[in-house]
């Protein structure tokens, strides 16, 4: 009578002693190697697999180490801003420390920034008016959002560079957690991969309370 492989399988897992009660049977099974074409012991081919599945346990791991750096590389640049941030006086060198460190630390090459409700005298650039559909798009955001670009005013805020971009990171500027935002941070990049959707939020979530606190701090 044929027996279907889940069957055998099935038997297998319910008499775990068969192999002890057969021995014989580990040295006459041959089954066919998984990265040839010969044939190779049931002995032999659990050592294959057990040397597999260290193989892949071991490039996890060096995954998650590299992750883990990458992560470490992140947190101090932006702890770098933070204190910049902190040491900043005025709206215009908030400003200026963002761009250095946007630039020369995180390696993004154009980004726009836009704040309402800011007192004090007018920055150029910094406090231009925003369109109303763009205040209502970006408090309907609860985290940044990747890929396209979701406030579609915010394409002319990079004059001559907008047509050659290909990917952003629209960050709203909460001061704190659940708080409206105060203004709106754009990353872009020519590269389609330096942003995209799905990608993770956490840091660029942070940058935004960041900046956001700092201009409310300015505000006394």
């Amino acid at each position: 009578m044929d027996m279907q492989p889940e069957h055998i399988a099935e038997f297998l897992t319910r008499h775990p002693n068969f192999f002890n009660d057969f021995p014989t049977l580990l040295a006459d099974l041959h089954i066919p190697h998984p990265h040839g074409t010969h044939a190779v012991s049931m002995s032999e081919r659990q050592l294959i697999a057990m040397r597999d599945k260290v193989r892949m346990l071991e490039n996890k791991l060096a995954e998650l180490i590299q992750f883990g750096e990458e992560n470490d590389g992140i947190s101090d640049k932006l702890h770098a801003l933070t204190l910049a941030l902190l040491a900043a006086r005025t709206p215009q060198e908030i400003v200026a420390a963002l761009a250095l460190h946007l630039r020369e630390g995180f390696a993004v090459p154009h980004h726009a920034l836009r704040v309402w409700n800011l007192a004090g005298d007018a920055v150029p650039g910094l406090t231009d008016p925003v369109s109303q559909a763009a205040h209502d798009s970006v408090a309907a955001m609860p985290q940044p959002v990747c890929g396209a670009l979701a406030v579609n005013d915010a394409s002319d805020w990079f004059g001559e560079v907008s047509p050659h971009l290909r990917a952003f990171a629209c960050i709203p500027l909460r001061p704190a957690p659940g708080a409206a935002p105060v203004g709106l941070l754009v990353l872009a990049s020519e590269e389609a991969k330096r942003f995209y959707a799905g990608m993770g939020t956490l840091y660029l979530e942070r940058l935004g309370q960041l900046i956001g606190a700092a201009l409310v701090r300015m505000q006394g």
